[in-house]
């Protein structure tokens, strides 16, 4: 892993990450750096932390041991009143959207623009619209959530962590779900919204062709470490066999296919031993 980047070239760093769930070890001395203005995904099998890195990164959960760092704060040493201003920085997309059920599009894009500022409401009715039109949802704002589909759900999600204009947004499994359509609009919102804003992009997933056609830079997390970073065209040349394996989605190789068992034949002829 490359040693520390310049405070000016990259927006997340995070350094000798170790964090544990009681006695099941999710990071285990884990590097990565997050540059600004790029779209960065991690993957890695399921379990394997991709969505508990975003809860780092965002101050959720503070690690065993180890440095993360936003925008040259520690984020663990961050008092509670440092943390919120942080996270205004930060735009999330959840995977199910978690949009407010009983607050319309318009509502629920507004909601963080009324929360976090005092602008009149004639100037959040323009924002709010303005939002919802790069995601193409402008004439949806006075629908409910009840009748979006999973698609225009999750991109109300997206209009929304963009309302305050953050340095950042993290997407926590964006296609899950989703028919290829929409696959493809969000992957287009993704790398739009990220260089036409100037945003840095911190995408979670294991949808290897729809990442690897967005992301200037991917790692492979797996048993708490990383085990491949790079471009994807890098990881798709590389020569490690767990890489090449995930990549190109191979049922069998460094992640066996069998579970560990005895013998075939001999558990063959033991069972028959006991007939």
């Amino acid at each position: 892993m490359s040693e520390m980047t310049g405070s000016s070239e990259t927006l997340v760093q995070v350094r000798g990450l170790k964090f544990s769930y009681g006695r099941r070890v999710i990071f285990d001395g884990v590097d990565m750096d997050f540059l600004r203005g790029k779209v960065t995904t991690i993957m890695g099998p399921s379990g394997t932390g991709k969505t508990t890195m975003l809860r780092m990164i965002g101050g959720q959960l503070r690690p065993d041991s180890g440095q993360v760092h936003v925008d040259g704060q520690s984020v663990p040493e961050l008092s509670r009143r440092q943390l919120f201003e942080l996270r205004k920085k930060m735009g999330m997309m959840f995977q199910t959207g978690a949009l407010f059920t009983s607050m319309s599009v318009f509502d629920n894009v507004a909601f963080p623009v009324r929360e976090h500022t005092n602008l009149p409401e004639q100037l959040i009715r323009d924002l709010v619209l303005m939002k919802l039109e790069a995601v193409g949802l402008r004439g949806a704002h006075k629908l409910m959530p009840a009748e979006l589909s999973g698609g225009m759900a999750r991109r109300v999600a997206l209009a929304r962590a963009i309302a305050l204009d953050p340095l950042m947004i993290m997407y926590d499994e964006p296609f899950t779900g989703q028919d290829p359509i929409t696959v493809g609009v969000i992957m287009q919102l993704i790398r739009k919204i990220n260089d036409t804003l100037g945003l840095t992009s911190i995408i979670v997933s294991h949808d290897v062709a729809e990442v690897s056609a967005i992301s200037d830079y991917i790692y492979l997390i797996s048993n708490g470490k990383v085990i491949g970073h790079g471009a994807p065209s890098q990881l798709a040349a590389s020569g490690s066999g767990w890489v090449t394996q995930f990549m190109h989605g191979q049922p069998d190789g460094p992640v066996p296919f069998h579970y560990p068992a005895p013998d075939y034949a001999t558990d063959l002829l033991d069972g028959a031993g006991h007939e």
